[in-house]
């Protein structure tokens, strides 16, 4: 059995990014096609506003989860906070993944308030990439840091 290096972690702010999004969505893991009906139904459904995050938010969010990795012990390989989504790259450890994400999903949320962001801040879940080579550890740290690059050309990419 090939031996978990890393994961990466992906969770989008609140209804940002419904299922049925014209852009497509992730549900189980799976990339499914944009669905208008069913993204009509969930924004009927959703119960605050949407929430996005600006420029001081993003950083207040990289700053909480980089915290909260120092206390778990995880190395972060490479993070790209978005207005409307966030990718984290790390080492795996022995706390469950579900616990993993509570921890900087709770961590971000905290520091957001403190901030002064109210609100629903994030969606339900997250989706997860695991990787089982350094081949694939490294285009998942890739591809995060490209988002960066894309975000900020000026900006040094990585984690």
């Amino acid at each position: 059995m090939k031996k978990l290096l890393g994961y990466m972690l992906t969770w989008t702010t609140y209804g940002c990014w419904l299922q049925g999004d014209h852009r497509g969505y992730i549900k189980d893991s799976k990339v499914l096609s944009a669905s208008p009906d069913l993204e009509s139904a969930n924004k009927a459904w959703l119960q605050s506003p949407q929430f996005k995050l600006n420029t001081i938010g993003k950083n207040v969010v990289r700053r909480a989860i980089t915290e909260e990795a120092k206390i778990l012990g995880q190395e972060i390989y490479a993070i790209s906070v978005y207005s409307n989504h966030v990718h984290l790259v790390v080492n795996h450890i022995k706390l469950p993944i579900e616990k993993v994400v509570s921890h900087y999903k709770n961590a971000a949320r905290l520091a957001l308030h403190d901030a002064g962001f109210g609100g629903k801040l994030w969606t339900r879940g997250f989706d997860k990439r695991f990787c089982f080579s350094e081949t694939e550890l490294m285009q998942k740290v890739a591809y995060v840091r490209k988002h960066n690059e894309h975000d900020n050309p000026r900006r040094e990419a990585g984690g």
